[in-house]
């Protein structure tokens, strides 16, 4: 079969085609938000989401699985754009197996694909082997019938699998000659070569020890295999094209993002970097939002941030004006698509995200700018030629000032930055978040007593349809090892084989209620989803003993399941009613829903208005009005998307999934809800707020509390009237009168403060002294604050012709400091913010400021005259 041209997208499809033809189970990405494993910020690699499965902490849907992984790697991101080798997006193809086919079946099928079903040439293809991995290089040469001079043998550096300790192995990579024309020249070209010549398009990693981290292995009773394949890279080369960047469906990107900035791709070297820079973060940016990721300061959201950010900056180098990231995620959007469904059903939300996102950054290089432009006056006044590391760090991590943008700005103007201490700050912030991620074994989770369950144990739900059913304990832990019996005092965890307590997840917190026999008691206290699909009953023992394998009667408390039930079913008609009002843009990001009331986070830049609260809530209780049934499907997950259901982003979904309807709303849903929305009774928001960037939060109640609500609320307002000494319909009449009252003090209150302060400029026409020509004037106010004090320097100003105010006052017992320069000693080389450094100490404080004014504030009272006396020296020194 000869080499044809394939696209990435068919390469995608022919890949998991192929390995479902050899049975399979082939499925679409996971998330690029890492599942229950803290060692990742995200998704790196086709295995990672399937940890689980290798380690046998869980049982795998099928013993062969193949997917195309969505992942994101910024370990080089200094280096995209600057080669056209580096990405941080790329796709990973994968075939798994887990304890079934070993290496004779992974390498016929990798040569099989290649080969037969790809077309590429088999004298072009080259294996590598770990170098003690006899069995693997005898397939290749015996089996598939590779000569032995194109089989090539690596050292552990290239061909074994390790992280830490764990499941690690040999690999065997396949290289592809792409030709003369790719290549270095040089006469020992060949695999391993740096050029670009032999380039690696497949790695079959044989796990089949597992390593103590400390160069010990055990063999491994059930080997796998795991394979890893760019997408990208195979395009590379089916495409014959230079790079992962003119691949068919990036290049329409880059192409576009050229078209934007009005030039051509290769035309200029400088531009180049800068128009793959923006197309490999716009393709991050996009399917990060797809994923609900939101930007931030933190974690994940900081990478995104980062990626956006710096795609915007080359943006402006491009001279593109305006927003544009938003377009070129719509073109992201309509070529990865069919890979990538959620692409186009978040669509919405990806453009929302980035536009709101990319208004921030203009605004954040407004005010970095305007921050420079402080930054060098004092660098000017103080005769310094370089930027410290420290600042020039803070302007980076405080304000997402570029520190590119920073070195290009001050050079321009004959001032250096301290790259060196900028680096050494990057360095200590790049620790401390090392540190901060908890990694304590191999699956990235925190170790605990149900990690050595039998991962063959699994428990029943039952509780969609009663709230009272028996049960046989299976497990049983104590709070630090697994035991057979329980008794009483004792606290622990009961595992059954069916149960009707619904454990905490999606947001809704787990039922309670009490496991019992005729002799036992024990009181459920929380309920938790354990590995493997157990559920964990967790509490104390009330009375008796429970032992393995007894038999118990479980019962949930039926108050509780129900209040909860109110609110789960009232986050469905909410999200429903924000998009209604506020747009298609609204995703839900988080919820929180248990007895007592309901929490629902979800994505919108801005603060909601009070009309659009009133708006929504009306909507919701129209719709509990309306008495729908609540109706639960249970269907495929590709029929439940054909019927519009929104899915929960991060929400790990099997091949069947729950469908709730209620009138419009239609929603994956996995939790317990009421038959009627007539049962929710009643809605009523009582708080919204933001509680992170383009995240809002509403917290609200249902049925019976708001009842409480109303009537706590009833019970303030007879409160209050009392207080005001008048009935409720004569509060609003009492407290205008009471505002006008206030308003007609204080304005008495303002006119005696500027008589003081016309009396207090006349005294200190005494107290004006002069050093080197230059006036200034010290003076102590008490029982005001820095804003008045302010005042008072900015009033000073004339009366000193320019020079100098050093006010103090003790206010509430504690000292403000305050000095303002005028023109005459600013040119004479006065400076406020190194008076008050010079002076703060003397009153137990520190503080600092710009050159024209400064503040500090001090404990030490006593230290006043003091810190006169040292104005009046750093002021002599200043003006010389």
């Amino acid at each position: 079969m000869s080499k044809k041209y394939y696209g990435v997208n068919e390469l995608r499809q022919m890949f998991l085609d192929f390995f479902k033809s050899k049975e399979h189970l082939t499925r679409g990405s996971y998330s690029l938000v890492p599942h229950n494993d803290k060692s990742l910020l995200l998704i790196n690699a086709g295995m990672a989401p399937l940890k689980p499965y290798f380690t046998g902490q869980e049982i795998p849907p099928n013993r062969r699985m193949a997917t195309c992984q969505k992942c994101i790697r910024t370990g080089d991101i200094d280096n995209v754009g600057k080669t056209a080798r580096h990405g941080t997006f790329f796709e990973m193809l994968g075939n798994f197996s887990f304890g079934d086919y070993f290496k004779h079946e992974a390498i016929a099928w990798t040569w099989e694909f290649l080969t037969q079903v790809v077309g590429l040439e088999a004298d072009r293809l080259y294996p590598s082997v770990y170098k003690d991995d006899d069995e693997a290089w005898n397939i290749w040469h015996d089996e598939i019938g590779v000569p032995a001079d194109r089989i090539f043998r690596f050292g552990k550096e290239d061909n074994f699998w390790e992280h830490g300790s764990g499941p690690c192995g040999p690999c065997s990579e396949v290289y592809y000659d792409r030709g003369e024309k790719y290549g270095c020249g040089k006469p020992g070209c060949t695999v391993g070569c740096d050029c670009d010549r032999y380039m690696e398009v497949w790695n079959n990693v044989f796990t089949q020890f597992n390593g103590d981290g400390k160069g010990n292995y055990e063999e491994l009773a059930n080997k796998n295999i795991d394979t890893g394949m760019g997408l990208e890279r195979l395009a590379v080369v089916v495409q014959d094209v230079d790079s992962i960047f003119e691949v068919d469906t990036i290049k329409s990107l880059l192409d576009r993002v050229a078209e934007i900035a009005h030039t051509e791709y290769k035309e200029n070297a400088e531009k180049d970097v800068s128009l793959r820079l923006i197309t490999d973060h716009i393709r991050s940016c996009t399917f990060m939002a797809s994923d609900g990721i939101l930007p931030s300061n933190e974690g994940r959201g900081y990478v995104f941030r980062r990626l956006l950010r710096r795609a915007a900056r080359h943006g402006l180098k491009l001279g593109i004006e305006g927003k544009f990231l938003a377009e070129l995620a719509k073109t992201v959007i309509d070529s990865s698509k069919d890979g990538y469904p959620e692409l186009e059903e978040k669509r919405d939300m990806i453009l929302s995200v980035l536009t709101s996102e990319e208004d921030k950054f203009s605004q954040t290089i407004n005010q970095g700018l305007e921050i420079l432009d402080e930054i060098e006056k004092d660098m000017t006044a103080g005769n310094k030629q370089t930027l410290t590391g420290e600042n020039a760090f803070k302007l980076y991590d405080t304000y997402g000032f570029p520190i590119d943008l920073t070195v290009e700005i001050l050079e321009e103007k004959g001032f250096k930055v301290d790259l060196d201490g900028f680096n050494e700050c990057m360095k200590k912030q790049k620790e401390t978040a090392r540190k901060a991620r908890k990694v304590t074994n191999y699956m990235g989770a925190d170790a605990n007593v149900y990690d050595e369950l039998d991962p063959g144990l699994s428990t029943l739900f039952v509780g969609y349809d009663s709230l009272l059913s028996s049960g046989r304990i299976i497990a049983l832990t104590s709070e630090t090892e697994i035991v057979d019996a329980l008794t009483e005092g004792q606290r622990g965890t009961i595992i059954t084989d069916s149960t009707p307590f619904y454990a905490t997840k999606g947001g809704q917190q787990a039922d309670i209620g009490v496991i019992e026999d005729q002799s036992a008691r024990f009181t459920v206290e929380d309920v938790i989803p354990l590995k493997g699909g157990k559920i964990g009953h967790v509490g104390y023992m009330e009375s008796g003993t429970f032992n393995l394998n007894d038999v118990v009667e479980m019962k949930v408390d039926a108050d509780n399941r129900k209040s909860t039930c109110r609110n789960h079913s009232c986050t469905h008609l909410l999200q429903m009613a924000l998009r209604k009002v506020l747009g298609n843009h609204v995703e839900q990001s988080g919820s929180m829903v248990s007895y007592d009331r309901l929490r629902f986070d979800f994505t919108h830049f801005q603060a909601v208005t009070s009309a659009e609260l009133h708006k929504v809530e009306e909507l919701v209780n129209a719709e509990i009005r309306k008495s729908n049934p609540v109706v639960t499907d249970v269907m495929s997950i590709e029929d439940a998307k054909k019927t519009g259901a929104m899915a929960l982003f991060g929400e790990k979904y099997g091949s069947s999934v729950r469908v709730v309807t209620m009138g419009d709303s239609k929603e994956f849903c996995g939790g317990t809800h009421v038959k009627n929305t007539a049962d929710i009774f009643a809605f009523k928001i009582v708080s919204e707020s933001g509680i992170a960037a383009g995240v809002r939060r509403i917290e609200a109640l249902t049925g019976d509390n708001v009842m409480n609500y109303y009537q706590n609320l009833e019970s303030q307002i007879f409160d209050i009237a009392k207080l005001l000494k008048t009935n409720p319909d004569g509060i609003m009449q009492r407290v205008q009168s009471m505002q006008d009252e206030i308003k007609s003090l204080k304005a008495e209150a303002d006119k005696a403060k500027a008589q003081y302060a016309q009396y207090m400029m006349k005294k200190m026409d005494d107290d004006i002294s002069e050093i080197n020509g230059i006036k200034y004037v010290t003076r102590q106010i008490d029982n005001i604050g820095m804003d008045e004090l302010r005042n008072y320097g900015d009033m000073l100003k004339d009366k000193t012709e320019g020079g100098i105010a050093v006010l103090a006052g003790i206010n509430e017992g504690k000292v403000n400091l305050m000095v303002t320069c005028g023109q005459a000693a600013l040119d004479k080389g006065a400076h406020a913010g190194n008076i008050i450094k010079a002076i703060a100490s003397c009153v137990g404080g520190g503080g600092g400021g710009r050159p024209n004014m400064a503040q500090a504030g001090g404990k030490n009272p006593e230290g006043i005259a003091d810190a006169f006396v040292k104005a009046a020296e750093v002021i002599g020194e200043q003006t010389k």
